[in-house]
This record gives C-alpha cells, structure tokens and sequence, in this order.
C-alpha cells in the first residue's frame, strides 16, 4: 500500500510513507501528526482511508520525533514544523509527480496547517481536525501587515529561539499533575497516547519539550487566515477538552478564513476521532473524503 520515503528539513532527514496507486496521478494529500505522537498512532488508518477513497498520500513524522531525524530529541518548534510541511510539499512536488497538493492536520497540525498553507505556493485545499488555535488572543499584532512578517519570518528569520522560550523537558502526559505535571493535562489525553504510543513500535516517548521563539508576530492562524484561499474545512470537537483548542479562537480563525470555508462540529471532545473504527472516526474520515472529492 505504501513504500518508505525521506526528504530533508532544516537539516535533518524526515522518514515516512508514501501512499500511491499504480495508475494516474492522483491529488496527494501531506499529512503529519500533532503533539509528539508517530504515524502508527491512528493517523496511518486516517491516511489508508483516504488513500483508497482515491488519493495519494504523504504522511511522515515530523522533525525530531519518531522515524524522522533531528535534535534536540522531542523537541516542538511550529516554525520548525511548519517548514517541515514546506518542504514534505516541495519533494512531494519534485520527486513523486504530484501536481495537486492538499494539506492535513490534526490537534497541533490542524493548527499549523492553516498557517503553513497559506505560506506555501498553491496549496489547493486544507483540513484542519481539531485544530489549535490558542488558548487566550495571541500577543503582538494580527492584522494589517503582520502577515507579511510572519511570512518574511518562515521563509528567512533563525527560529531556533533562546533558552527563555524552552518548557520542558517534561512528560507528555501524567495522570499527577501535582507531582509530575505535563504538557497535556486532561486525563483523556493520558488514555489515548498510553494506548496508541504504547503499541509496539510506535516510536513514541513520553517526553516533550516546546520551544516559542519570541517574534515580533505571533506564530497564528489568526494572522494567516485571510490568506486562505483554498477550500478549508475546519473539524472541530465537541467540548474539546484541550485548552489551547478554545473554541471562541477557532470560531475567530474560522470567521477570518477568506475563501471557501466549511465548519463541521464532532462529538467525543478531543480524542473521540482518534480512537480509530469507534463511531466518531469513521464520520471524521467519510466527511474528510466527502470534501476533499468535491473540492479537488
């Protein structure tokens, strides 16, 4: 169903898969995972549905994490990752014939996504599940010309940041948080990555570190969303449990998109369509299929 593909990104060697059909050229849909979770951990059945509903898929782990190379080990950087989309795009692009490029998200990702895709070139749709969006108004400014900044710092700017921007390392997940507190508070995050992380070879670790440089722009969809122009379909959780997944800022990202943009609401919080087969993945994925046939 897939072969072993890698390209580089900020110095490192990317690792994943490549999902392709023997016939014609098809769209091909990049995919990666959020929070420090691997591409065994219900985003491969995610890319195996929309690869036999008809599409190509490229779906790798993100710098630093999993299969991938890089260092600091675990460490979260959204400028870093960002650029890992940018250029999973361009090899896309290059070296598997894909003409039709669409970009997928999830929790984290769904986030990026709709950052990074409107700094990549033609980007021609984005599904953005469960996305994080902030959980308070980002600092600095978000309108009139900060998305020019923004884009002046993807493309240019050294984001490494400083050792005042780094948290961590700390676990992922805990269910102590007085003693061992972590990145993820919510007891069903605890479930969900002790259960999808701890399947053998998963590659997951329980440990993290985030890294914010501090830019004279916030790192936001509420800046890039108006230069969306691309069909957007913004999934987003049912009391989601996740406080950087506050629902009044994706209503805010999503109120700013400005092209064709559709909003679909899903039960089970935050990691209900995670759980894969339960009910509400397979109504995730059957919308997400759904979209991406009509819009591309």
């Amino acid at each position: 169903m897939y072969r072993d593909i890698e390209f580089v990104s900020e110095g490192a060697t990317l690792q994943g898969r490549h999902y392709r059909s023997a016939g014609s050229a098809r769209p091909t849909i990049v995919m990666t995972h959020g929070t420090s979770a691997t591409i065994t951990m219900a985003i491969d059945c995610y890319a195996e549905a929309i690869f036999e509903a008809g599409f190509d898929v490229l779906l790798y782990d993100h710098r630093n994490f999993g299969l991938s190379g890089g260092e600091p080990r675990q460490e979260i950087n959204p400028w870093v990752q960002a650029r890992g989309y940018r250029d999973a795009v361009a090899f896309a692009r290059e070296h598997l014939q894909a003409d039709r490029v669409a970009l997928w998200g999830d929790s984290y990702t769904g986030g990026l996504v709709l950052v990074a895709g409107a700094l990549i070139e033609n980007v021609l749709a984005i599904v953005a599940q469960i996305p994080v969006c902030g959980a308070t108004w980002p600092e600095g400014p978000t309108d009139g010309p900060a998305f020019d900044t923004l884009r002046d710092l993807f493309h240019n700017a050294d984001l490494r940041g400083e050792p005042e921007d780094v948290v961590g390392p700390m676990p992922v997940v805990s269910l102590d948080q007085i003693n061992a507190p972590s990145l993820l508070a919510p007891p069903q995050a605890f479930r969900w990555f002790l259960e999808y992380g701890g399947r053998h070879g998963s590659g997951w670790e329980n440990k993290a570190t985030r890294v914010i440089p501090k830019t004279p722009v916030p790192f936001s969809p509420l800046v890039t969303a108006p230069h969306l122009k691309m069909p957007v379909l913004m999934m987003n959780g049912k009391n989601d449990e996740m406080v950087h997944c506050n629902s009044e800022l994706q209503d805010a990202v999503f109120d700013r998109i400005g092209g064709p943009k559709e909003k679909v609401i899903i039960d089970g919080g935050h990691f209900g369509l995670l759980w894969e087969d339960s009910p509400n993945f397979l109504k995730a994925v059957s919308t997400q299929i759904e979209f991406l046939n009509r819009v591309l």
